[in-house]
């Protein structure tokens, strides 16, 4: 029940700031659309920034799901796997118009806020510099954050400026795919240039400034979880044991990064069940992962 009050809570906020504007949009507004009293409010969100977090938050998990469910059994250097899961966040974000909220928080006084929308591009950076590793193999590493960058800046401007040549829109996956070949080219050149401006390592010094919202434990969470999803995918076969594991791994991360207090019988139920289970498959992954679950509990 509380869980479901707390979602009908984002909900309505999540639909008053797109019609009212996130700045226009009082407490008050959340409190009378959502039926909700003050204190309890305040229960669920310590302030009006805290709900907009986790207004992002619940469609940035949807989106992360979605992601992975696109990769389970298929080949991750595959380029059109890419482009789909692209396609999928794009989609998304035009849904829920959380890029226009994005570009309010921006121009607001809200430091807090923004650092936190920082933070989030730069999640966005390391997922697709670690796709890109897939795509293109670790010997042209030292060049894909710079490849990165180029990507997410082309897509992001072409997507801007096809909108206001033909207000009607350009498919997204036809500017993703267009995107995607000129970069394929980039890489290639300047794999063989040996030409970097920002080393790939220098990603690792970005996160721990984020506290407030992305704890640096959170960091390695996240990639010891992606790491040991890569490794249940090519040693399981595409059946109900590699979802399941997949399912586990999604619900103890969601519960240590969502989740103010993370609940450790239940986190460490579940860690049990994927050692039990999947252990001699994957066991270094696993033990990867289950250090940075405990690094997470004991913060």
């Amino acid at each position: 029940m509380m869980n479901n009050r707390r979602q009908n809570v984002i909900d309505t906020a999540h639909k008053l700031f797109i019609d009212k504007g996130y700045q226009a949009t009082s407490i008050q507004d959340i409190l009378d659309g959502s039926g909700i009293s003050k204190g309890t409010f305040y229960n669920y969100f310590p302030s009006k920034g805290e709900l907009f977090i986790a207004i992002f938050r619940s469609f940035y998990t949807k989106i992360r799901h979605d992601r992975e469910k696109l990769l389970i059994g298929q080949d991750s250097a595959d380029i059109d796997i890419f482009i789909q899961q692209l396609e999928l966040q794009l989609m998304v974000n035009k849904q829920s118009k959380l890029l226009i909220l994005i570009e309010e928080v921006r121009v607001s006084n809200d430091e807090e806020l923004k650092q936190f929308i920082n933070s989030t591009l730069l999640l966005s950076l390391r997922w697709m510099y670690n796709r890109f590793i897939d795509i293109f193999g670790e010997s042209k590493k030292p060049y894909l954050l710079d490849s990165v960058i180029i990507f997410h800046s082309m897509m992001t401007h072409m997507n801007h400026f096809s909108y206001r040549a033909n207000p009607a829109g350009t498919p997204d996956i036809q500017i993703i795919r267009y995107c995607m070949n000129r970069i394929v080219r980039l890489v290639n050149e300047v794999a063989e240039s040996g030409e970097q401006i920002i080393d790939p390592e220098l990603m690792d010094t970005w996160f721990p400034n984020f506290t407030n919202h992305l704890d640096p434990c959170h960091n390695d969470l996240l990639q010891s979880t992606t790491e040991l999803k890569k490794a249940i995918n090519k040693a399981l076969p595409c059946d109900e044991n590699r979802t399941r594991a997949i399912e586990l791994i999604d619900f103890i991360q969601d519960e240590l990064m969502q989740s103010d207090k993370p609940r450790k019988f239940l986190i460490e139920s579940l860690l049990l069940t994927l050692k039990t289970g999947y252990a001699s498959q994957v066991q270094a992954y696993i033990e990867t992962f289950e250090e940075s679950i405990n690094s997470c509990l004991s913060r």
